[in-house]
């Protein structure tokens, strides 16, 4: 088999073999087939696209390029989330301890994440902003976490997938980054080869997502619930809005720090509602529990306490300092802190969510490039929302950082991010549409916070 007629093949819009597939992703891998190559491949790809058949093929090829997690030995459900990406969304710091919480011996969480770069936050990010918390854990040792505690997070494994991480950074220098079925088969190789049997899917859309417009996301997420449940596993996703922050912290510790508020009931509307229907959602999908029993199980966690305790549990075993999720203050705090006015009476009509991104991290909490340090305790807290009504002078949002010369990048991003005017614009839902194996359902107007 030659790669110049795989080539061609695609390019004349002709469906690729399993045997084709593989030969290109188990190839390149192997440093048999040059980048050129690749590169022309790819082009192919994003040019005359893949059938759903194809691009299952494709993910399982590059699922099985490196490591598969086996979580058999786990004596229940085996769970799993992803986000697409977004600012402000630490949902997953909620949902674990929550579903650990509500299915006790039933539901397991082994969870993988990864972690920020550019406007985007990283779940590994905002947990190693807990003194001592260690997300490098042995498989073993993450296994016995998970049995032992019901979840566990931490980095994903250096051989897990390795096709997608030579495949992606060739896309990301050749202009193939937006194609449908090469993102589906990035994101879904690794959900696959974590291991997990239920996989709940948050494909984000709006101004701080990579998918603008609901239509797109929508058939992203058709793609990867296809992949997913191609291989035999349950797979559902939520498209949720990003045309604003999740909650209103921005930033690793902030972050945290709002997550212990909303599982002790007082966190912010938005993040409360989409931590529950996450966590039910994804329950129910593994059948332990019914829709309507799944998210009244997840509100029941967040009142009684349960899910904080979980999350307290949790830190400690992967040995974090719990105390530090006690009293948010051991956190740290960054020693500059200033506050951002509104210009003028009125509302705060929209929000530019990739900007506010890219102002923490200008701030010093999020990577512009892979070698940027972390400040754990930079960020934003956003005092207003979409939709709000302000004051001329009045602190629209409180900026955190460690230098005046971050401030000042920060400030001048943030400040372009925001806009006003005298109207309020209308309430735009928190989710639009679930997709299952079954088809798209659109959410009605009862969806929105």
């Amino acid at each position: 088999m030659r790669m110049y007629d795989v080539i061609e093949r695609k390019r004349e819009g002709a469906e690729l073999t399993e045997a084709q597939i593989r030969f290109v992703v188990d190839g390149y891998v192997a440093g048999e087939i040059p980048d050129y190559q690749m590169s022309a491949w790819l082009m192919a790809v994003f040019l005359r696209g893949m059938t759903d058949e194809e691009t299952r093929l494709l993910t399982l090829a590059m699922m099985r390029s490196g490591d598969v997690v086996d979580l058999s030995g786990l004596p229940g459900a085996t769970l799993d989330k992803h986000s697409t990406g977004g600012v402000g969304d630490k949902t997953s710091l909620a949902v674990v301890p929550m579903l650990a919480a509500m299915a006790p011996g039933e539901a397991f969480v082994a969870k993988m994440s990864g972690r920020g770069l550019g406007h985007t936050g990283g779940t590994l990010d905002k947990l190693e902003s807990i003194p001592g918390f260690n997300i490098a854990l042995t498989e073993e040792e993450f296994l016995e976490t998970v049995r032992a505690h019901g979840g566990a997070i931490i980095g994903q494994t250096g051989n897990l997938a390795p096709a997608d991480k030579l495949i992606y950074a060739l896309r990301d220098v050749t202009a193939t980054v937006d194609s449908i079925p090469l993102i589906a088969s990035s994101i879904m190789s690794k959900k696959l080869a974590a291991g997990a049997r239920c996989i709940l899917l948050d494909v984000k859309v709006g101004s701080g997502a990579f998918m603008k417009t609901v239509p797109e996301a929508v058939k992203l997420a058709r793609a990867m619930v296809a992949i997913g449940e191609g291989m035999g596993r349950r797979v559902s996703a939520l498209v949720t809005n990003m045309d604003r922050p999740l909650g209103h912290a921005i930033g690793n510790a902030l972050e945290v720090a709002e997550v212990v508020e909303t599982l002790h009931g007082r966190g912010p509307a938005d993040l409360t509602h989409e931590a529950v229907m996450l966590a039910g959602d994804l329950l129910a999908l593994s059948g332990i529990a019914g829709a309507e029993e799944a998210r009244a199980r997840a509100r029941r966690v967040i009142e009684d306490g349960s899910a904080f305790e979980k999350l307290c549990e949790i830190v400690r075993a992967q040995g974090g300092n719990d105390r530090a999720l006690r009293d948010t203050v051991l956190l740290g705090a960054a020693p500059i802190q200033r506050e951002l006015a509104a210009p003028a009476d009125g509302h705060l009509t929209a929000i530019d969510t990739e900007r506010v991104g890219i102002a923490s991290a200008e701030l010093g909490a999020g990577r512009l490039t892979l070698d940027d340090a972390i400040d754990h305790t930079a960020g934003i807290v956003l005092l207003k929302n979409v939709g709000d009504a302000v004051r001329a002078g009045e602190p629209v949002a409180v900026l955190h950082t460690a230098t005046e010369a971050r401030l000042a990048d920060g400030m001048r991003t943030l400040s372009g991010a925001l806009a006003f005017g005298d109207e309020p614009p209308a309430p735009a839902p928190l989710l639009y549409a679930t997709v299952t194996a079954e088809g798209v359902t659109y959410a009605d107007e009862a969806e929105t916070a």
